[in-house]
């Protein structure tokens, strides 16, 4: 297996493209994301976003260019080629991450199990260990963490309460990545808000250290509130890569539209 040693650095897209039949969705996308960046990725409907974070994720193989991650499992932390990694080591990459899908992806079942499930198959704890993670998990996204609310049927819960608990059970694994798609479409808008908070509180602080955090967004209201680093997709490609106030002041052709439009897309939720 090649490895790049490259510190500080967490994820690296270099030339990807991606096609659908004969329609090319990435024209060689290249991104860099040092380590504790928090990241917004955006742009218009089928621009490409969640094809994006499905390949880095593993979850898509490049037609070119190539996709490196930090490999934390590996002396120095070196960033290697997921198209080199097989099925197993790919499973133990994942386990360094945590993912929260639009639709939050809970199984059927009590919230306890969707929060113990990889605790007891991966790192293979015990029942009373995993309820102390459970009981941490929720204290941080603001849910109660007695017997009754654990045993509760995530299919019982309203939208915002099984967004929280999508993103606990991705806590629960102490992932050094954070990947969210989506996290607030569908959400009224206090809720929304409490959300987006919560992201930002995941990502962690100065003192405990900071997660890498890669969000695919139209909320525009996020954007203003967190104030990430912003990339946009157009055509396949990056065509802007910056802070959220150079984002917010560009009068580009290709930014402004988007921008303005960014509130209808959020509500329609719009995918990537």
């Amino acid at each position: 297996m090649d490895t790049v040693i490259e510190p500080g650095m967490e994820i690296r897209v270099e030339g990807l493209c991606k096609a659908f039949d004969d329609r090319a969705v990435l024209r060689g996308v290249d991104l860099a994301i040092p380590s504790g960046n928090f990241v917004a990725v955006v742009g218009g409907s089928g621009c490409g976003k969640t094809v994006l974070l499905n390949h880095v994720l593993g979850l898509l193989q490049p037609d070119r260019g190539r996709v490196l991650v930090a490999a934390p499992d590996l002396p120095g932390c070196p960033l290697v080629d997921l198209a080199d990694l097989g099925p197993n080591d790919l499973d133990d990459l994942h386990t360094h991450w945590g993912v929260v899908f639009q639709r939050n992806a809970l199984f059927s079942g009590t919230v306890l199990d969707n929060i113990g499930l990889w605790l007891e198959e991966v790192r293979h704890l015990g029942e009373a260990a995993i309820a102390d993670i459970a009981a941490e998990v929720l204290g941080a996204v603001g849910l109660p963490a007695g017997r009754d609310f654990l045993d509760s049927r995530v299919d019982s819960l309203s939208g915002g309460m099984a967004k929280r608990i999508a993103i606990a059970r991705a806590l629960a694994m102490n992932p050094r990545c954070m990947f969210f798609d989506e996290p607030t479409t569908g959400l009224d808008p206090v809720t929304a808000a409490q959300i987006q908070d919560l992201l930002l509180s995941t990502h962690g602080d100065a003192a405990s250290g900071l997660r890498t955090t890669v969000i695919i967004t139209h909320d525009k209201d996020l954007l203003s509130r967190l104030r990430p680093r912003v990339v946009m997709l157009h055509d396949g490609q990056v065509s802007f890569d910056g802070p959220f106030e150079a984002f917010e002041a560009s009068e580009s052709p290709i930014i402004r539209p988007y921008f303005e439009l960014m509130p209808v897309l959020h509500q329609r939720g719009a995918g990537g």
